[in-house]
Protein backbone atom coordinates (compact mmCIF):
# COMPACT_ATOMS: atom_id res chain seq x y z
CA UNK A 1 0.00 0.00 0.00
CA UNK A 2 1.20 3.51 -0.82
CA UNK A 3 1.00 6.29 1.72
CA UNK A 4 -1.47 9.08 1.33
CA UNK A 5 -0.08 12.37 0.17
CA UNK A 6 0.96 14.47 -2.80
CA UNK A 7 -2.60 14.40 -4.04
CA UNK A 8 -2.62 10.60 -4.28
CA UNK A 9 -6.05 9.55 -3.08
CA UNK A 10 -5.39 5.82 -3.25
CA UNK A 11 -3.47 4.24 -0.40
CA UNK A 12 -4.40 0.70 -1.47
CA UNK A 13 -2.60 -0.48 -4.61
CA UNK A 14 -4.00 -4.00 -4.61
CA UNK A 15 -6.83 -6.04 -3.13
CA UNK A 16 -6.86 -9.54 -1.69
CA UNK A 17 -9.80 -11.65 -2.89
CA UNK A 18 -10.82 -14.05 -0.11
CA UNK A 19 -12.57 -16.38 -2.57
CA UNK A 20 -15.27 -18.97 -1.96
CA UNK A 21 -13.68 -21.21 0.69
CA UNK A 22 -10.52 -21.90 2.68
CA UNK A 23 -11.05 -25.68 2.80
CA UNK A 24 -8.19 -27.26 0.72
CA UNK A 25 -10.24 -30.28 -0.41
CA UNK A 26 -13.26 -28.17 -1.31
CA UNK A 27 -11.02 -25.76 -3.23
CA UNK A 28 -9.78 -28.60 -5.46
CA UNK A 29 -13.33 -29.89 -6.06
CA UNK A 30 -14.64 -26.40 -6.87
CA UNK A 31 -11.66 -25.72 -9.15
CA UNK A 32 -12.43 -28.81 -11.26
CA UNK A 33 -16.17 -28.08 -11.38
CA UNK A 34 -15.81 -24.38 -12.27
CA UNK A 35 -13.07 -25.12 -14.83
CA UNK A 36 -15.36 -27.64 -16.56
CA UNK A 37 -18.26 -25.15 -16.47
CA UNK A 38 -16.05 -22.44 -17.97
CA UNK A 39 -14.82 -24.69 -20.79
CA UNK A 40 -18.41 -25.70 -21.61
CA UNK A 41 -19.41 -22.01 -21.50
CA UNK A 42 -16.75 -20.97 -24.01
CA UNK A 43 -17.28 -23.97 -26.31
CA UNK A 44 -21.07 -23.79 -26.14
CA UNK A 45 -21.35 -20.07 -26.80
CA UNK A 46 -18.68 -20.10 -29.52
CA UNK A 47 -20.51 -22.99 -31.20
CA UNK A 48 -23.78 -21.04 -31.03
CA UNK A 49 -22.18 -17.99 -32.66
CA UNK A 50 -20.53 -20.07 -35.40
CA UNK A 51 -23.71 -22.08 -36.10
CA UNK A 52 -25.78 -18.90 -36.46
CA UNK A 53 -23.17 -17.35 -38.74
CA UNK A 54 -22.83 -20.33 -41.12
CA UNK A 55 -26.48 -21.52 -41.20
CA UNK A 56 -28.60 -19.49 -43.61
CA UNK A 57 -31.74 -20.89 -41.91
CA UNK A 58 -30.78 -18.98 -38.76
CA UNK A 59 -30.25 -15.60 -40.40
CA UNK A 60 -33.23 -14.06 -38.59
CA UNK A 61 -33.41 -11.23 -36.02
CA UNK A 62 -33.98 -13.59 -33.08
CA UNK A 63 -30.78 -15.52 -33.83
CA UNK A 64 -28.92 -12.30 -34.60
CA UNK A 65 -29.62 -11.22 -31.00
CA UNK A 66 -28.91 -14.74 -29.73
CA UNK A 67 -25.41 -14.67 -31.23
CA UNK A 68 -24.70 -11.41 -29.37
CA UNK A 69 -26.21 -12.87 -26.20
CA UNK A 70 -23.72 -15.74 -26.53
CA UNK A 71 -20.90 -13.20 -26.94
CA UNK A 72 -22.11 -11.32 -23.82
CA UNK A 73 -22.26 -14.61 -21.89
CA UNK A 74 -18.64 -15.39 -22.78
CA UNK A 75 -17.54 -11.90 -21.75
CA UNK A 76 -19.59 -12.00 -18.55
CA UNK A 77 -18.15 -15.34 -17.45
CA UNK A 78 -14.61 -14.41 -18.53
CA UNK A 79 -14.69 -11.24 -16.44
CA UNK A 80 -14.64 -13.27 -13.20
CA UNK A 81 -14.04 -16.98 -13.83
CA UNK A 82 -10.28 -16.93 -14.62
CA UNK A 83 -9.49 -15.01 -11.41
CA UNK A 84 -11.80 -17.34 -9.49
CA UNK A 85 -9.86 -20.36 -10.78
CA UNK A 86 -6.55 -18.73 -9.82
CA UNK A 87 -7.95 -18.13 -6.34
CA UNK A 88 -8.27 -21.89 -5.80
CA UNK A 89 -4.59 -22.48 -6.68
CA UNK A 90 -2.81 -19.81 -4.65
CA UNK A 91 -2.73 -19.05 -0.95
CA UNK A 92 -3.08 -15.30 -1.42
CA UNK A 93 -4.95 -14.14 -4.51
CA UNK A 94 -4.28 -10.46 -5.16
CA UNK A 95 -5.68 -8.18 -7.85
CA UNK A 96 -4.25 -4.75 -8.66
CA UNK A 97 -6.25 -1.57 -8.18
CA UNK A 98 -6.66 -1.02 -11.98
CA UNK A 99 -7.32 -4.74 -12.44
CA UNK A 100 -10.14 -4.53 -9.92
CA UNK A 101 -11.62 -1.59 -11.83
CA UNK A 102 -11.43 -3.53 -15.12
CA UNK A 103 -13.08 -6.58 -13.57
CA UNK A 104 -15.83 -4.49 -12.02
CA UNK A 105 -16.44 -2.53 -15.23
CA UNK A 106 -16.40 -5.55 -17.55
CA UNK A 107 -18.84 -7.43 -15.33
CA UNK A 108 -21.20 -4.43 -15.27
CA UNK A 109 -20.86 -3.99 -19.05
CA UNK A 110 -21.61 -7.55 -20.10
CA UNK A 111 -24.24 -8.08 -17.40
CA UNK A 112 -26.30 -5.02 -18.34
CA UNK A 113 -25.79 -5.64 -22.08
CA UNK A 114 -27.35 -9.07 -21.51
CA UNK A 115 -30.39 -7.40 -19.91
CA UNK A 116 -30.90 -5.22 -23.00
CA UNK A 117 -30.42 -8.16 -25.37
CA UNK A 118 -33.02 -10.24 -23.50
CA UNK A 119 -35.42 -7.27 -23.79
CA UNK A 120 -34.69 -6.94 -27.53
CA UNK A 121 -35.39 -10.66 -27.99
CA UNK A 122 -38.70 -10.29 -26.11
CA UNK A 123 -39.66 -7.42 -28.43
CA UNK A 124 -38.72 -9.58 -31.42
CA UNK A 125 -41.07 -12.36 -30.22
CA UNK A 126 -43.82 -9.77 -29.63
CA UNK A 127 -43.58 -8.50 -33.21
CA UNK A 128 -43.33 -12.02 -34.68
CA UNK A 129 -46.46 -13.26 -32.87
CA UNK A 130 -48.61 -10.12 -32.61
CA UNK A 131 -47.76 -8.46 -35.96
CA UNK A 132 -46.48 -11.25 -38.24
CA UNK A 133 -47.40 -9.40 -41.47
CA UNK A 134 -45.31 -6.39 -40.44
CA UNK A 135 -42.42 -8.44 -39.02
CA UNK A 136 -39.98 -7.83 -41.89
CA UNK A 137 -40.60 -4.08 -41.63
CA UNK A 138 -40.59 -3.70 -37.85
CA UNK A 139 -37.58 -5.98 -37.43
CA UNK A 140 -35.54 -4.85 -40.41
CA UNK A 141 -31.75 -4.99 -40.41
CA UNK A 142 -31.62 -1.30 -39.53
CA UNK A 143 -33.93 -1.75 -36.53
CA UNK A 144 -31.93 -4.77 -35.31
CA UNK A 145 -28.65 -2.83 -35.54
CA UNK A 146 -30.21 0.10 -33.66
CA UNK A 147 -31.42 -2.19 -30.88
CA UNK A 148 -27.97 -3.76 -30.72
CA UNK A 149 -26.30 -0.34 -30.44
CA UNK A 150 -28.70 0.61 -27.63
CA UNK A 151 -27.83 -2.65 -25.85
CA UNK A 152 -24.08 -2.05 -25.97
CA UNK A 153 -24.38 1.67 -25.19
CA UNK A 154 -26.55 0.84 -22.18
CA UNK A 155 -23.94 -1.65 -21.01
CA UNK A 156 -21.18 0.93 -21.51
CA UNK A 157 -23.12 3.54 -19.53
CA UNK A 158 -23.54 1.15 -16.61
CA UNK A 159 -19.88 0.10 -16.76
CA UNK A 160 -18.76 3.75 -16.69
CA UNK A 161 -21.04 4.40 -13.73
CA UNK A 162 -19.51 1.58 -11.68
CA UNK A 163 -15.92 2.28 -12.75
CA UNK A 164 -16.02 6.04 -12.11
CA UNK A 165 -17.64 5.54 -8.71
CA UNK A 166 -14.98 2.96 -7.86
CA UNK A 167 -12.21 5.43 -8.71
CA UNK A 168 -13.92 8.06 -6.54
CA UNK A 169 -13.60 5.83 -3.47
CA UNK A 170 -10.73 6.24 -1.02
CA UNK A 171 -9.08 3.06 0.33
CA UNK A 172 -6.63 3.64 3.16
CA UNK A 173 -6.87 0.55 5.36
CA UNK A 174 -8.11 -3.03 4.93
CA UNK A 175 -7.84 -4.43 1.41
CA UNK A 176 -9.34 -7.91 1.92
CA UNK A 177 -12.43 -8.26 -0.34
CA UNK A 178 -14.84 -10.83 1.07
CA UNK A 179 -15.80 -12.20 -2.34
CA UNK A 180 -14.30 -14.17 -5.24
CA UNK A 181 -14.25 -11.11 -7.53
CA UNK A 182 -14.26 -7.32 -7.25
CA UNK A 183 -17.93 -6.79 -6.50
CA UNK A 184 -19.03 -3.24 -5.71
CA UNK A 185 -20.80 -3.90 -2.39
CA UNK A 186 -17.80 -5.41 -0.51
CA UNK A 187 -15.56 -2.70 -1.98
CA UNK A 188 -17.85 -0.03 -0.52
CA UNK A 189 -17.43 -1.64 2.90
CA UNK A 190 -13.64 -1.24 2.64
CA UNK A 191 -13.72 2.42 1.66
CA UNK A 192 -12.69 5.02 4.23
CA UNK A 193 -14.32 7.93 2.35
CA UNK A 194 -17.90 9.14 2.09
CA UNK A 195 -19.77 6.49 0.10
CA UNK A 196 -23.20 8.15 -0.03
CA UNK A 197 -22.93 9.27 -3.69
CA UNK A 198 -20.82 6.34 -5.02
CA UNK A 199 -23.30 3.90 -3.46
CA UNK A 200 -26.36 5.57 -5.00
CA UNK A 201 -25.22 6.27 -8.58
CA UNK A 202 -24.40 2.66 -9.66
CA UNK A 203 -27.52 1.41 -7.87
CA UNK A 204 -29.59 3.94 -9.80
CA UNK A 205 -28.12 3.09 -13.22
CA UNK A 206 -28.23 -0.69 -12.65
CA UNK A 207 -31.72 -0.46 -11.13
CA UNK A 208 -32.99 1.67 -14.00
CA UNK A 209 -31.67 -0.85 -16.54
CA UNK A 210 -33.36 -3.72 -14.71
CA UNK A 211 -36.68 -1.85 -14.43
CA UNK A 212 -36.69 -0.73 -18.08
CA UNK A 213 -35.75 -4.14 -19.51
CA UNK A 214 -38.12 -6.07 -17.22
CA UNK A 215 -40.93 -3.68 -18.22
CA UNK A 216 -40.24 -4.25 -21.93
CA UNK A 217 -40.15 -8.03 -21.41
CA UNK A 218 -43.32 -8.04 -19.27
CA UNK A 219 -45.34 -5.86 -21.68
CA UNK A 220 -44.15 -7.91 -24.66
CA UNK A 221 -45.28 -11.18 -23.07
CA UNK A 222 -48.61 -9.74 -21.88
CA UNK A 223 -49.44 -8.86 -25.50
CA UNK A 224 -48.13 -12.25 -26.64
CA UNK A 225 -50.40 -14.06 -24.16
CA UNK A 226 -53.46 -12.10 -25.27
CA UNK A 227 -52.67 -12.83 -28.93
CA UNK A 228 -52.02 -16.52 -28.33
CA UNK A 229 -55.23 -17.02 -26.33
CA UNK A 230 -57.21 -15.48 -29.20
CA UNK A 231 -55.88 -18.11 -31.60
CA UNK A 232 -58.48 -20.74 -32.47
CA UNK A 233 -55.98 -23.40 -33.49
CA UNK A 234 -54.38 -25.42 -30.69
CA UNK A 235 -51.49 -26.15 -33.03
CA UNK A 236 -51.01 -22.43 -33.63
CA UNK A 237 -50.96 -21.72 -29.88
CA UNK A 238 -48.43 -24.49 -29.31
CA UNK A 239 -46.19 -23.21 -32.11
CA UNK A 240 -46.34 -19.64 -30.77
CA UNK A 241 -45.50 -20.74 -27.23
CA UNK A 242 -42.70 -23.02 -28.41
CA UNK A 243 -40.85 -20.07 -29.95
CA UNK A 244 -40.88 -18.31 -26.55
CA UNK A 245 -40.04 -21.08 -24.09
CA UNK A 246 -36.25 -20.87 -24.51
CA UNK A 247 -36.25 -17.10 -24.05
CA UNK A 248 -38.61 -17.26 -21.06
CA UNK A 249 -36.40 -19.88 -19.39
CA UNK A 250 -33.28 -17.73 -19.89
CA UNK A 251 -35.10 -14.61 -18.62
CA UNK A 252 -36.43 -16.41 -15.52
CA UNK A 253 -32.99 -17.77 -14.57
CA UNK A 254 -31.14 -14.49 -15.13
CA UNK A 255 -33.58 -12.04 -13.57
CA UNK A 256 -34.43 -14.44 -10.76
CA UNK A 257 -30.86 -14.48 -9.48
CA UNK A 258 -30.37 -10.73 -10.08
CA UNK A 259 -33.48 -10.07 -8.00
CA UNK A 260 -32.05 -12.14 -5.15
CA UNK A 261 -28.78 -10.18 -5.19
CA UNK A 262 -29.97 -6.61 -5.79
CA UNK A 263 -33.59 -6.45 -4.62
CA UNK A 264 -33.83 -8.60 -1.48
CA UNK A 265 -32.90 -6.85 1.81
CA UNK A 266 -29.25 -7.37 2.70
CA UNK A 267 -30.18 -8.55 6.20
CA UNK A 268 -32.16 -11.50 4.82
CA UNK A 269 -29.16 -13.42 3.45
CA UNK A 270 -25.53 -13.95 4.37
CA UNK A 271 -22.32 -13.16 2.48
CA UNK A 272 -21.87 -16.87 1.76
CA UNK A 273 -25.35 -17.02 0.17
CA UNK A 274 -24.43 -13.96 -1.88
CA UNK A 275 -21.30 -15.73 -3.13
CA UNK A 276 -23.23 -18.88 -4.11
CA UNK A 277 -25.87 -16.89 -6.02
CA UNK A 278 -23.12 -14.83 -7.69
CA UNK A 279 -21.44 -18.04 -8.87
CA UNK A 280 -24.76 -19.15 -10.32
CA UNK A 281 -25.54 -16.02 -12.35
CA UNK A 282 -21.96 -15.12 -13.34
CA UNK A 283 -20.52 -18.61 -13.96
CA UNK A 284 -23.34 -21.15 -14.37
CA UNK A 285 -26.01 -19.20 -16.30
CA UNK A 286 -23.61 -18.25 -19.16
CA UNK A 287 -23.09 -22.01 -19.61
CA UNK A 288 -26.83 -22.81 -19.45
CA UNK A 289 -28.01 -20.32 -22.09
CA UNK A 290 -26.57 -22.14 -25.15
CA UNK A 291 -27.84 -25.45 -23.72
CA UNK A 292 -31.33 -23.99 -23.19
CA UNK A 293 -31.52 -22.66 -26.75
CA UNK A 294 -30.03 -25.75 -28.36
CA UNK A 295 -32.19 -28.25 -26.47
CA UNK A 296 -35.50 -26.35 -26.63
CA UNK A 297 -35.28 -24.75 -30.07
CA UNK A 298 -36.16 -26.93 -33.07
CA UNK A 299 -34.60 -24.55 -35.62
CA UNK A 300 -31.22 -24.62 -33.89
CA UNK A 301 -31.38 -28.41 -33.48
CA UNK A 302 -32.28 -28.73 -37.17
CA UNK A 303 -29.46 -26.41 -38.27
CA UNK A 304 -26.99 -28.32 -36.07
CA UNK A 305 -28.05 -31.67 -37.57
CA UNK A 306 -27.69 -30.30 -41.12
CA UNK A 307 -24.21 -28.94 -40.42
CA UNK A 308 -23.11 -32.19 -38.77
CA UNK A 309 -24.57 -34.15 -41.70
CA UNK A 310 -22.59 -32.07 -44.18
CA UNK A 311 -19.37 -32.61 -42.19
CA UNK A 312 -19.92 -36.38 -42.10
CA UNK A 313 -20.74 -36.72 -45.79
CA UNK A 314 -17.94 -34.39 -46.90
CA UNK A 315 -15.29 -36.28 -44.89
Amino acid sequence: MDSLGDGNHTAVTEFILLGLTNDPTLRIILFVIILCIYLVTICGNLSTIMLIRISSQLHHPMYFFLSHLAFADMGYSSSVTPSTLVNFLVERNTISYPGCAVQLGSGAFFGSTECFLLAAMAYDRFVAICSPLLYSTKMSTQVCVQLLIVSYMGGLLNACSFTLCFYSLLFCGPNRVNHFFCDFAPLLELSCSDVSVPAVVPSFTAGSIIVVTVTVIAISYIYILFTVFKMRSAEGRHKAFSTCTSHLTAVSLYYGTITFIYVMPKSSYSTDQNKVVSVFYMVVIPMLNPLIYSLRNNEIKGALKRQLGRKIFSS
